[in-house]
């Protein structure tokens, strides 16, 4: 005789067992931990808020501290993430360059996502930002680092044109290369050919 009861108890066991054996599979599956922090790295994460507790005397709001990494690669020494309200570091041109960053990159970044969240979509370094740069942190608002680039230039490849010779970045070496696009020159407006790859 079918026994409703009985199959509900049935798929109930069932239920509970599978579900300790998805426990334990994740409990056995090795989590990623995250690299310490080096000296150089904590100090940045004390400038940042550093900056922050300057920021909301200054304006007298409180600030949502961001999410921080050290892990951007390539040129740049940081970008900041404004919907995400997050910023990353890159860790060889910080090590190179601390006290730089520490005076300079740290608060230009930040000024970024302050501009986002005080006045909402605006020029990247428009007069509100600017604004940030000179009367809050006391920072010349300059947009670009000067840098020495050495030791974080990536590989690149050298295109022609009817101007003459043109590197690309391996990103966009690689989009040429699985036909995803190809690149007009701006000033000749002729496409970009693949010559030879970079010593």
């Amino acid at each position: 005789m079918f026994n409703p009861r009985s199959l509900f108890n049935s798929l109930r066991r069932k239920a509970v067992s599978t579900a300790t054996v998805s426990n334990t599979a994740k409990a056995c599956t090795p989590q990623r931990q995250p690299k310490p922090l080096t000296p150089l790295q904590q100090q940045i994460l004390a400038r940042i808020e550093d900056c922050y507790q300057q920021a909301e005397i200054y304006f007298k709001r409180p600030f949502a501290r961001p999410l921080t990494q050290f892990a951007l690669r390539g040129r740049s020494a940081g970008t900041a993430h404004l919907q995400q309200n997050r910023l990353r570091f890159n860790p060889v041109l910080l090590r190179e360059n601390s006290e730089a960053f520490l005076a300079e990159v740290v608060p230009h970044e930040i000024s970024h996502l302050l501009c986002f969240q005080l006045f909402g979509k605006t020029k990247p370094h428009g007069r509100e930002w600017q604004s940030i740069m000179l009367k809050l942190f006391k920072v010349s608002p300059n947009t670009t680092h000067s840098f020495d680039t050495q030791s974080v230039k990536g590989k690149d490849f050298e295109y022609r044109c009817a101007c003459g010779p043109v590197r690309l970045s391996i990103r966009r070496h690689n989009k040429v290369l699985r036909g995803e696009t190809r690149y007009l020159c701006k000033r000749c407006h002729t496409h970009l050919t693949f010559t030879e790859a970079a010593e």
